[in-house]
């Protein structure tokens, strides 16, 4: 089962037989078999028949829409979970305070080992090892503190600071003198490699949110990310370990080995008043200390009224980078865990699986993933 991806501003999505078409007049311009298809995403703007929306509900594929910057427009979901009595028990495990810090726990100390083994491969692979010897000291001060949270909201800061540290080390890691990375910055990203990380930290969502939904989870309720309207706590939570090891190399990869090149980039103005690239009209508060460290001035901290100039990828970037995310998916690493290879895309099913089985207690603990 794959993920569909449609890239396009023109066409429509229709029913023809047993498969779905996207089409643009008479011409035939994708053609996507439903039993081969676990979800479609759709970049950009198309249309979509009564019939191929039946037909999709059939085959239970969910169809997320995401604006040409990545951001997050809307989702039709046929696959809504029926298991009411798991969903009861990750409820009543919210007033579990000692439940939800011992998985916030073992959900920040992965984030936090992950990025500083690759903040040890950055030093190793760099000259810049006394730029980068600082931020891993304290790094390493951040992840001792971990064990004796007393609170998620500890856990929140230290993980908040952590990634200030990791990105701090991280902007080493890319090469081409064009790529840009001063620190962390989203909404809009405001250089390439900050536009390649929110692309893909997007991507890497909907992978997460898919597998949580599969395994009959409540993908709203979470114990690190806040409980929020609207926002997938439990998927932002199992998605913490995926963030380093798949997409932050994924990053440095696509830069250093040429696989982007500075015309794969634009400069777009971001608009509150633009559906295409929308900004937020009211203040961002960072509730759950984020993980985006911002950058000085950032338009973030006010309230935006004018255009702001952002950078995005181009149509033949965003093409580049999910060929390379999808095959990234695809890739074998060894899991302690299982004792055996398995691909991300296996791996995501399994820890949605392994969090279930703790939340019924079949399991005491959650073991993330942590990457050497």
């Amino acid at each position: 089962m794959s993920t569909i991806y449609i890239i396009s501003d023109f066409g429509k999505l229709v029913k023809n037989g047993n498969v779905l078409q996207l089409k643009k007049e008479n011409d035939v311009l994708k053609t996507i078999f439903p039993f081969k298809t676990e979800q479609i995403v759709v970049i950009g703007k198309i249309d979509l028949t009564g019939s191929a929306l039946r037909l999709l509900m059939h085959y239970n594929i969910n169809i997320i829409f995401l604006g040409s910057n990545g951001r997050f427009n809307g989702r039709i979901n046929f696959r809504e979970g029926k298991n009411i009595f798991l969903r009861k028990k990750q409820f009543m495990l919210l007033d579990d305070e000692k439940f939800a810090l011992n998985i916030s726990k073992y959900i920040v100390k992965a984030k936090l080992h992950n990025q500083y083994n690759f903040m040890q491969r950055i030093k190793r692979k760099t000259d810049y090892f006394n730029m980068i010897k600082k931020p891993l000291e304290k790094m390493q001060s951040i992840m001792q503190l971990v064990n004796d949270a007393e609170n998620t909201n500890q856990l929140r800061g230290y993980e908040g600071i952590g990634a200030k540290h990791y990105f701090d080390a991280f902007k080493y890691a890319i090469m081409p003198e064009w790529a840009v990375f001063n620190c962390r910055s989203r909404m809009p990203p405001k250089d390439n490699v900050n536009a390649v990380l929110g692309f893909l930290y997007t991507l890497l969502l909907y992978k997460v949110d898919s597998a949580v939904e599969i395994s009959g989870l409540d993908n709203y309720v979470g114990y690190f990310h806040a409980l929020d309207y609207g926002r997938s706590s439990l998927t932002l939570d199992l998605m913490e370990e995926y963030r380093t090891p798949i997409v932050d190399t994924l990053t440095v990869s696509l830069f250093n080995l040429g696989i982007l090149q500075k015309d794969d980039f634009q400069e777009v103005n971001f608009n509150p008043d633009n559906d295409d690239l929308p900004m937020p009209v009211e203040k961002i508060e960072n509730k759950d200390a984020p993980d985006f460290q911002n950058c000085q001035n950032n338009d973030l901290d006010n309230v935006i009224t004018n255009d702001v100039k952002g950078i995005l990828l181009t149509k033949e970037g965003i093409k580049k980078v999910i060929g390379q995310f999808e095959k990234k998916l695809d890739t074998s690493i060894y899991f302690n865990n299982l004792g055996k290879n398995i691909t991300y895309k296996e791996l995501f099913l399994e820890q949605a699986q392994q969090f279930k089985r703790v939340v019924n207690g079949e399991e005491s603990e959650y073991k993330p993933l942590m990457v050497r």
